[in-house]
């Protein structure tokens, strides 16, 4: 066992870990943070996407011993945060989620376009989500609410 300390969603965690054990299963087996999804557990699909130290990261290829002194930001750690209001709502309104595996990884992904002003166009937006695959919607609806979001939070003015 090694022993980690992090922070996950704002709150500091200290913890025993298998050195081998994925941040992926360790949100969602230890910290019960099950909106982290696997799908394919090789990197691909993207459904496992977590923000670590703010910037986009695949849980399922990390070790969580690797986050040690780390800053993880799990989809169930956006309460309050105006831009993924604004991504939830649009998801919403313009259809941009089915059965919802993609869903988590898909706004936290998003919101990072956002954010870093990578979401003014169809284009920009199909490249920046091109990691997160969607089995179900054909990406037409999601690409329309990223830009109805980012249109609201000022295409990258939020962060």
């Amino acid at each position: 066992m090694t022993a980690i300390g992090l922070q996950i969603n704002g709150a500091d965690i200290v913890d025993e870990l298998p050195p081998r054990l994925s941040l992926a299963d360790y949100l969602r087996e230890r910290r019960n943070l099950t909106g982290t999804h696997l799908g394919c557990e090789h990197g691909v699909c993207g459904a496992c996407t977590v923000l670590v130290d703010g910037e986009p990261a695949r849980a399922c290829l990390l070790l969580a011993v690797a986050c040690d002194g780390r800053r993880v930001q799990t989809i169930e750690g956006f309460a309050g945060d105006p831009v993924m209001a604004a991504l939830r709502d649009a998801f919403h309104r313009c259809h941009g989620l089915q059965c919802g595996f993609c869903t988590p990884a898909m706004l936290i992904t998003a919101c990072d376009l956002i954010r870093r002003g990578k979401a003014g166009s169809e284009a920009e937006i199909r490249q920046g989500l091109a990691g997160n695959l969607c089995r179900c919607t054909g990406y037409t609806n999601i690409v329309a609410a990223v830009l109805d979001a980012a249109a609201t939070q000022g295409a990258g003015d939020a962060g």
